[in-house]
């Protein structure tokens, strides 16, 4: 008795995450991997005549060179993001709660306001006129401006900007959900800050670092709006 009520217990608690999942992502993914069957229609329509001729396309040399730059730049994105995004969820782990609540809400503001209207503001400040070109200019650093926009730079930064909150928070919630005693011992025993680190905190920390590179990288490897705003023509991206 006591196991069913667990089990109806865990069903009702998944319930709502399960059916978003089903509906929004495992659904839609089925009827792409359906329609990849069948034969694009003359008018961007669908014709339901059975055909591999899509997956042997999918290996062409153009559609091959697009997978791999988007894989690699969602690499790199997310290795970066990681870097900056575990000291930046160790430091607020390690803050009072008044302060930690504060500066969680600075990680998740920028999903307030829309992703174009961001990419745009990124358009902004690395174009030749922007105000980091202008700035060094201004400073005597430079004599031109820097090619900022319109390469692969560009869309690595927009992405880590993008999708850090994604990093940020799984990493925090693995940092503060380990017990400060664990350190302390660590420490006490004789330990260094930088080996305690080493041998202690990253062990017991590693495995909330790969659900937020999963929840960072999959739509990393998917978005549209920084590569199309900060690539332009030039870039590889635009022949999707």
């Amino acid at each position: 008795m006591q196991s069913t009520r667990t089990a109806l217990r865990r069903v009702l608690l998944l319930g709502p995450a399960l059916t978003w999942w089903v509906v929004l992502l495992a659904v839609p993914v089925g009827l792409i991997l359906a329609y990849s069957f069948f034969e694009r229609g003359a008018y961007g329509g669908v014709e339901y005549d059975f055909t591999l001729a899509n997956f042997d396309r999918a290996f062409d040399e153009l559609y091959l060179g697009i997978l791999w730059f988007s894989v690699r730049v969602s690499l790199e994105a997310t290795l970066i993001a990681l870097l900056i995004g575990y000291p930046t969820a160790w430091f607020i782990a390690n803050r009072s709660e008044k302060w930690r609540t504060f500066l969680l809400v600075l990680v998740v503001l920028p999903f307030w306001t829309s992703l174009l209207i961001r990419t745009y503001a990124w358009i902004v400040l690395l174009n030749n006129e922007g105000l980091i070109n202008q700035s060094l200019i201004s400073m005597g650093v430079l004599n031109e401006p820097l090619s900022l926009l319109y390469n692969e730079f560009a869309i690595v930064v927009g992405l880590v900007y993008g999708y850090l909150p994604l990093m940020i928070l799984p990493l925090y919630a693995a940092i503060e959900r380990l017990p400060r005693e664990v350190r302390e011992a660590s420490q006490d025993l004789g330990a260094s800050d930088w080996r305690s680190f080493l041998t202690v905190t990253l062990p017991l920390t590693r495995r909330g670092s790969r659900p937020a590179a999963s929840s960072s990288s999959s739509p990393r490897s998917a978005t549209s709006s920084f590569p199309t705003c900060s690539a332009a023509a030039s870039s590889r991206w635009s022949e999707t």
